[in-house]
């Protein structure tokens, strides 16, 4: 349960109390660490799943852990964002984002459930979407908005670009998903 791959995960966890505390201290320094720390947890993600499956180290406990992880430090990350921007047009897309992972969490699990996780595995514009994601939230932790207005907006727009790709994807993991919410529907119904 506690290897390696599983470490790295709880490790990623770990670090957000730490981002949280350094995203607001009054220092100028703040951004790029809280860049830094987001960029290591991206890196924790990707070593953890690579370790668990090079060295056959994958637990049911893992397979939990790790999308959980993932979608707490985005919602984190997000969420410190939002407050520091205080826009209706940077909180706009982090909804859509955080809503997203809420919803497709919910659906896997479900799928997986009634055992048809395969139904909605992660395709390529969810892995799109996740790069997108990454870069727009390191740019944005990256620079103080006030000083740096140019990153701003870079990472708003790859933010934007982030949210359309996670709506297409909902829609392609619901589309995945709707015969078998059809089919459980209709077996209610008798």
């Amino acid at each position: 349960m506690y290897n390696l791959a599983n470490q790295l995960t709880l490790f990623r966890i770990i670090l957000l109390p730490l981002l949280a505390v350094i995203f607001y201290l009054p220092y100028d320094w703040r951004f790029p660490v809280c860049a830094i720390l987001f960029t290591i947890g991206g890196i924790t993600d990707w070593a953890d799943g690579y370790i668990a499956r090079k060295y056959n180290l994958s637990t049911p406990f893992g397979a939990f852990l790790d999308p959980v992880a993932d979608k707490l430090t985005v919602a984190v990350a997000l969420g410190l964002l939002i407050e520091l921007h205080s826009s209706i047009w940077f909180t706009l897309p982090a909804i859509v984002i955080i809503c997203r992972e809420i919803v497709i969490s919910a659906l896997r699990e479900w799928m997986a459930e009634i055992g048809a996780r395969a139904t909605v595995a992660v395709s390529m514009i969810g892995k799109i979407k996740t790069t997108l994601q990454i870069i727009a939230i390191v740019v944005l932790l990256a620079f103080d908005p006030r000083q740096f207005e140019i990153m701003k907006l870079l990472g708003l727009t790859i933010l934007y670009a982030a949210a359309i790709l996670t709506l297409w994807s909902m829609i392609v993991y619901l589309r995945a998903a709707w015969p078998t919410f059809k089919q459980g529907a209709e077996k209610s119904n008798k």
